[in-house]
């Protein structure tokens, strides 16, 4: 039996035992999910899991209620159906219920590898062993992974959907004394994902940056590697383009105002690369501007958010919305006008390792004085309004004087609020190619280029 048929079948079942007039919608999808992990330069563990799992969500008697589970036989279903209509009439009136999605076209989505999709153990090992012997030594950590993920939409107004979706993942470490170097990489096919590179990429890093100078805290002028312009992507999405907090005036997010630089283009676009082409409310998903050319154009909404503000769905209905809200989970930063130029310059042998690639290289060189940034962790948000994060650096940060990297940088911890970091006048340049991120939640990933800011707020040490 197909996703659709299993989404029908429970469709059916609600209206013969709630009755004609319950409203449910049914997602059905079925995940195959594949882990290979490494530490100490050898793979200790191989994981997978192939799973069905079936939400449902209805409306009786003016109230709604969800439940889900993983049997698809007809008493797992049967039994699904009778304890969400139990869960609904235990559940206080839904006044603002915003109805189901009508009937619409759904786009087919981006072409799914069936290569990856199928993928073997041997295939991630490969890619990981190419890490491992390009480290050259070095302790080498991190991870291998595909997924795929096959759906179907259906509910009592008559719209259905179905989808397929296919990705691949890595990320690694090197790490020399107390000094670690990082790469990772998303992608829709594990072909394009070259273990060797990636592993060249973090030792490279990881020698750079050992034995650190301390310097004192204060604003500086800095370059910001893709892994570190994820953090911004990520958390701009949950506290600022989410639908809800909008709704709650809880986010800066002002549309039709310019926010950001006029050099800031964000797009939330699923249908870039491996996703399924709808959400969890059925709503036909597509590309969604946020910011365009620095103004500030729209939030994600499903369609309570949406109904709300007086808006429709953005196609970001999710698990958990109804808490955290809907938001945007294929954040792409692009120039808003085509490349940016930035000045280019030599780079001197011997500190080549502090920098990634030639994005990076560009942006480096044309700062006179500044620190170049490969990765934030443990942020967190300080002012949701303004959206003031702190955290730390890690995986190296460095020292540029004249273009060139000059010294490896003890980790800071900053405090800084990141729309006003990507506010007008502050961003001098942004890479030509963009690097997708991967997120540790499935069909999550952020996409982003090498990114040159006029400051950026370093508070502390990081054990301050």
């Amino acid at each position: 039996m197909t996703e659709l048929d299993l989404a029908g079948r429970v469709v059916e079942l609600v209206r013969r035992l709630a009755g004609p007039d319950a409203q449910a919608e049914v997602v059905v999808t079925r995940a195959d999910l594949a882990l290979t992990r490494f530490a100490n330069s050898f793979i200790h563990q191989n994981v997978a899991e192939s799973a069905t799992a079936v939400r449902l969500r209805l409306h009786a008697d003016g109230r709604t209620a969800a439940g889900s589970g993983s049997l698809v036989d007809p008493d797992g279903l049967t039994a699904l159906v009778e304890r969400t209509l139990a869960a609904a009439r235990l559940c206080p009136p839904d006044p603002a219920w915003p109805g189901l999605a009508p009937p619409a076209p759904v786009p087919s989505g981006a072409a799914v590898d069936e290569a990856t999709a199928a993928a073997s153990p041997d295939e991630r090992a490969a890619r990981v062993r190419a890490f491992v012997d390009a480290v050259e030594g070095l302790e080498a950590a991190g991870y291998c992974r595909t997924s795929y993920r096959s759906g179907a939409f259906a509910n009592s107004a008559g719209h259905s959907a179905v989808g397929r979706a296919a990705e691949a993942a890595m990320d690694g470490i090197a790490r020399t004394g107390g000094a670690d170097g990082v790469a990772r990489h998303c992608a829709d096919r594990l072909a394009d994902l070259d273990g060797g590179a990636l592993g060249a990429r973090a030792a490279a890093k990881a020698r750079a940056a050992a034995d650190p100078v301390e310097l004192p805290p204060g604003r500086y002028e800095v370059v910001l590697e893709p892994a570190a312009v994820a953090d911004l992507l990520q958390n701009l999405a949950w506290y600022g383009f989410n639908g809800k907090r909008y709704a709650e005036r809880q986010s800066f997010a002002e549309p039709g105002t310019a926010q950001f630089d006029p050099a800031v283009t964000l797009v939330d676009d699923p249908l870039h690369a491996s996703a399924l082409p709808y959400d969890l409310e059925g709503t036909p998903r597509r590309a969604l501007p946020l910011v365009e050319a620095g103004t500030t154009r729209a939030v994600a909404h499903d369609r309570r958010s949406g109904a709300e503000v007086g808006a429709g769905s953005t196609g970001h209905g999710m698990v958990g919305a109804s808490t955290f809200g809907p938001l945007p989970r294929n954040l792409r930063l692009v120039p808003a006008d085509g490349p940016t130029e930035v000045a280019a310059g030599p780079l001197s042998a011997g500190v080549t390792g502090a920098v990634a690639d030639p994005d990076t290289a560009a942006l480096v060189a044309g700062m006179a004085r500044g620190l170049l940034v490969s990765d934030f962790w443990y942020t967190r948000v300080l002012d949701p309004k303004q959206l003031v994060v702190t955290g730390l650096t890690r995986n190296g940060v460095w020292l540029v004087e004249d273009g060139v990297p000059t010294r490896a940088v003890r980790d800071f911890r900053f405090t800084e609020s990141y729309p006003r970091a990507l506010g007008p006048g502050r961003v001098r340049g942004l890479g030509r190619a963009p690097v997708r991120q991967p997120d540790r939640v499935d069909g999550f990933w952020w996409e982003a280029p090498a990114l040159r800011l006029a400051s950026w707020n370093f508070t502390g040490g990081a054990s301050g």
